[in-house]
């Protein structure tokens, strides 16, 4: 049996290969992944043919570099083959469609306030989901959902989620994956963010990095040698629920003084509005700070003071060689998320910290989702391979 088995797994070793390097590359000849690879042109060349076959590849001229026939190049699939990535949140959930190489089809985005109830909340997205599956010749390979809160990995189910409770419990990619008839895989919210980090940052290498949420709750997502860290049941990174306000402001998870109820885009806005008499979100804050309408330095030298212990906390425990910060209050003025890194960096321990670089998170929680989908594509096909 093992003589039939190691080929097998062997060649779809091979096409993840070439599907890794399509990613980190972008589109490259037949030539170009052989030496890249490593890998033998008659080996490559099946590989390609397989992915071809399943819509996961497209091919195109090469821009011609010298007289006579431009070559081929290959490219992960955009137009023709998608998948959608949901991103499921307190105030506003999002279903978009992307191709297999990410780029995502922002004229697709259907955007809706979750229901109060989870079979109500899976109608939503079955019907928003079904809607972009009806695109005109367009395949739809897989959805990926982007979750806060807690996800038992073993058992793969949402079990706790302190700003989305209607999700407790459920197992919403089994459910759309008998509703809609397709792969659905769900990952909890820091860490489709930092399977983002790893597939829309190109060639530039991410295998020890860490990703720091802090929109509406706070969740710290680890990437290290190029695995998530998901602890026991998938449940790491949790670091939003460590109490820093004894008998402070009560939290979704049912304590008091959590970290998120400080530290965070929501906690800006908490805070702002509660000065204000009237509900805003942090979008509204920063527009109103720009514009000179409000003063809200006093909200924001304490939220920051507590997002900068956060943050060193996260170099402290991980020694990440990148921490990415993902979160919208930095829009509130010019350099404020450079003095933020200052007050972290002063309570982070020194040779720690001297190792990390310190950067604001770009890639959005769509793109998180995108790429689960994409990365739940790349499972199918074998297992990563060290390199």
């Amino acid at each position: 049996m093992s003589s039939v088995i190691q080929p097998r797994l062997l060649r779809r070793m091979t096409v993840r290969r070439v599907l890794e390097l399509l990613q980190a590359s972008g589109p490259s000849t037949r030539a170009e992944l052989t030496r890249l690879s490593g890998i033998s042109a008659p080996t490559v060349s099946k590989a390609v043919g397989t992915l071809l076959e399943s819509g996961l590849l497209e091919e195109g001229e090469a821009p011609p570099i010298s007289l006579g026939r431009p070559g081929t190049v290959l490219r992960l699939a955009r137009n023709r083959t998608q998948v959608i990535g949901v991103v499921l949140d307190a105030r506003q959930c999002t279903v978009v469609a992307a191709g297999i190489d990410g780029t995502l089809h922002d004229d697709t985005a259907i955007r809706f306030a979750p229901a109060q109830t989870y079979p109500a909340l899976l109608d939503q997205i079955a019907e928003a989901a079904t809607e972009l599956m009806q695109r005109p010749a367009v395949r739809t390979l897989s959805l990926g959902l982007s979750i806060p809160g807690l996800i038992n990995r073993r058992e793969q189910r949402a079990v706790f989620s302190p700003n989305l409770h209607v999700t407790d419990g459920h197992s919403p990619d089994r459910d759309l994956s008998r509703r809609l008839e397709i792969d659905c895989s769900m990952h909890q919210e820091t860490h489709a963010l930092c399977l983002g980090e790893r597939m829309y940052s190109g060639s530039e290498p991410l295998d020890d990095f860490a990703v720091l949420e802090i929109s509406t709750g706070l969740g710290l997502g680890i990437v290290t040698g190029g695995r998530l860290m998901e602890g026991h049941s998938g449940l790491a990174g949790e670091l939003g629920h460590l109490t820093v306000v004894p008998d402070g402001r009560l939290c979704g998870c049912g304590n008091r003084g959590c970290l998120e109820t400080v530290a965070t885009d929501s906690a800006l806005a908490q805070a702002v509005s509660d000065r204000l008499g009237r509900t805003i979100d942090v979008d509204e804050v920063a527009r109103l700070v720009r514009s000179g309408e409000i003063d809200a330095e006093a909200e924001l030298r304490s939220v920051c003071h507590y997002l900068a212990i956060a943050i060193a906390a996260s170099i402290n425990l991980f020694n990440p060689s990148t921490l990415f910060v993902h979160g919208r209050l930095f829009d509130t003025r010019p350099g404020l998320f450079a003095e933020v890194c200052d007050l972290a960096r002063r309570r982070a321990l020194g040779p720690s910290v001297a190792d990390c670089s310190i950067r604001r998170a770009h890639w959005t929680k769509a793109q998180g989702a995108v790429a689960a989908a994409i990365y739940h594509i790349l499972n199918s096909w074998g297992p990563i391979v060290d390199r």
